[in-house]
């Protein structure tokens, strides 16, 4: 495991512990004199939420969906009033 001391702001330090096999794969998108800050910060802001989601689509499984949806048209109905 690695650790990598995270500055956020200038008096703000977080350690993150990840997975070797982790590490060597941010080593292999992280620039030369990038900072691993910088790396997981360009990482977190090129996300897209709508794609994010997107690619969750079907990974879930859903014990009683016709319940959970009635229950979402049920709370949406209830908002518009």
């Amino acid at each position: 495991m690695f650790k990598h001391v995270f500055l956020g702001g200038k008096t703000l330090v977080k350690t993150i512990t990840i997975r070797e096999e982790v590490y060597k794969k941010l080593l292999e998108v992280k620039g030369e004199k990038e900072s691993f800050s910088k790396l997981i910060e360009r990482l977190v802001e090129g996300m897209n939420p709508v794609e994010t989601l997107k690619n969750l689509r079907g990974c879930v499984e859903f014990k009683d969906r016709p319940k959970i949806i009635s229950e979402i048209y049920s709370s949406r109905d209830e908002r518009r009033i």
